[in-house]
C-alpha cells in the first residue's frame, strides 16, 4: 500500500525509506531487547561453599527478575516511568531491573508481546482485537476510565471538506489495526457512509503527519499527543471527536505465562499506576511542567492532553469486555480482521 502510494504521490518518496528504517530499527530494537535475561523468576541457590545455615533457619530462595514494559510516547506507563518510584514498590517482589521500551504506537506494542520481548503493555482499544484475531497469546490485565476526547478526524483549515459526508471518495490517513481505525469506522457509520466509500491510507503518526502536512492525504485520525501537537503547529479543523462515538479506554496487557506467574507484580503495577493517576488528575499543570522537558513537547500541548484524558489501572468489568466485543465484531464485519473472536476469552482473572 505505501509503496504505491508513495509512487502516485511524490512528496511522500522519502517515507518509503523512513518506514524502512523505522521497520528495521524495531527489528533490531526487539532483537536486542529479547537477548535480555528473561522475565520468568529464576530461583538463585546458595554457593555450595557457603556456610550451612543453623538447624533452626530456613533458607529462602530469592527470586531476580528483570521487567520488560512497553509504553507509548505520553501514556499512564510514561507518567509511573517518570515519577520513579515503580522500582522500589517491586523489589520486594524480586524485580531487579526495569526496562523500559517506547512504541510509536499499538499494533508494534503487540507484536513485541507476541514475540516475547516485552512482559507488559498499555494499548488502546483496537491493537488487541487484532492481535487475538491473529493468534497472539496475551491477556488483558487491566483498563482505565473512558477518555472520550482524545482522538479526533482532522483536516487542514483550508480542506473543502466540511462535513463526514464529505469524506466520500477521499484519502483518510491513520495507523492500520490501531483506535484512530476504529474511531474512523464509527464516525463513517454515524453518518451512513460505508467503508468503502473512503481510501484508507495506512501510516504511522509520524509518517501520517507529514503526508497531512503536504496535502498528500485529505484528512487525519489521530490521537493525543499527536493531535495535540498538530493542533498547536497547523492550521485544522475538528471534523468530529471521538466523544460520545467511542470511549478510547487505554488497555494493559501481558503474555499469560507471565501474567499466570507474576500476579503479585501486575497487582504492584496497578496499585503505582492508580496512585500516579489520583495525583495527575488533581495536578494537571504538574504533570505538564514534569513531562515537557522529558518529552519535549511544549507545556501549553501538554496540558491539552492531560484535561483530555485519564491514567488509571483498573480491573475489567463486564461492560468494558462488551465494548471490546463491539470493536471485533465490526472489525470482522468488515473483513480487518480474518475471523470471529471472543474477548472474554482472553480476559486474565487475578488469583485471589
Amino acid at each position: 500500500m505505501l509503496k504505491s502510494f508513495t509512487r502516485s504521490f511524490p512528496k511522500l518518496n522519502f517515507l518509503k525509506s523512513t518506514t524502512v528504517r523505522f521497520a528495521s530499527g524495531l527489528t533490531i530494537s526487539l532483537a536486542v531487547v529479547s537477548c535480555a535475561p528473561t522475565s520468568t523468576p529464576t530461583v538463585t541457590s546458595p554457593s555450595p561453599n557457603a556456610s550451612a545455615p543453623a538447624a533452626t533457619t530456613a533458607a529462602t530462595p530469592t527470586q531476580t527478575i528483570v521487567l520488560r514494559i512497553g509504553h507509548q510516547k505520553f501514556d499512564p506507563l510514561t507518567l509511573v516511568k517518570n515519577k520513579g518510584k515503580l522500582e522500589a514498590r517491586l523489589k520486594p517482589l524480586g524485580v531487579t531491573e526495569i526496562k523500559w521500551t517506547e512504541f510509536p504506537s499499538g499494533p508494534p506494542q503487540m507484536e513485541a508481546l507476541a514475540a516475547g520481548s516485552i512482559d507488559i503493555a498499555r494499548t488502546g482499544d483496537a491493537p488487541p482485537i487484532s492481535a487475538q484475531a491473529a493468534g497472539s497469546n496475551f491477556v488483558y490485565v487491566g483498563t482505565s476510565a473512558p477518555k472520550e476526547s482524545s482522538s479526533a478526524l482532522l483536516v487542514k483549515e483550508e480542506s473543502p471538506i466540511k462535513t463526514i459526508a464529505d469524506l466520500k471518495g477521499k484519502k483518510v490517513a491513520f495507523a492500520k489495526g490501531s483506535s484512530a481505525n476504529y474511531l474512523i469506522v464509527r464516525i463513517l457509520e454515524s453518518e451512513g457512509l460505508k467503508w468503502e466509500d473512503i481510501t484508507p491510507i495506512y501510516l504511522s503518526p509520524a509518517d501520517a503527519r507529514a503526508a497531512f502536512e503536504q496535502d498528500n492525504v485529505d484528512a487525519w485520525v489521530i490521537w493525543d499527543p499527536f493531535y495535540a501537537l498538530v493542533q498547536s503547529k497547523t492550521p485544522v479543523r475538528v471534523i468530529r471527536d471521538s466523544k460520545g462515538l467511542v470511549t478510547n479506554r487505554d488497555f494493559y496487557l501481558a503474555p499469560k505465562s507471565f501474567a499466570d506467574k507474576n500476579a503479585k507484580i501486575i497487582e504492584a503495577i496497578r496499585a503505582e499506576t492508580e496512585e500516579v493517576a489520583t495525583w495527575a488528575k488533581a495536578n494537571p499543570d504538574q504533570v505538564a511542567d514534569f513531562l515537557s522537558p522529558l518529552l519535549k513537547i511544549d507545556k501549553p500541548v501538554l496540558l491539552t492532553v492531560t484535561n483530555r484524558r485519564t491514567y488509571g489501572f483498573e480491573t475489567i468489568p463486564p461492560t468494558v469486555v462488551a465494548e471490546q466485543q463491539a470493536i471485533a465484531d465490526s472489525f470482522y464485519k468488515l473483513k480487518l480482521i480474518p475471523k470471529e473472536i471472543k474477548v472474554s476469552e482472553v480476559i486474565w482473572q487475578s488469583p485471589k
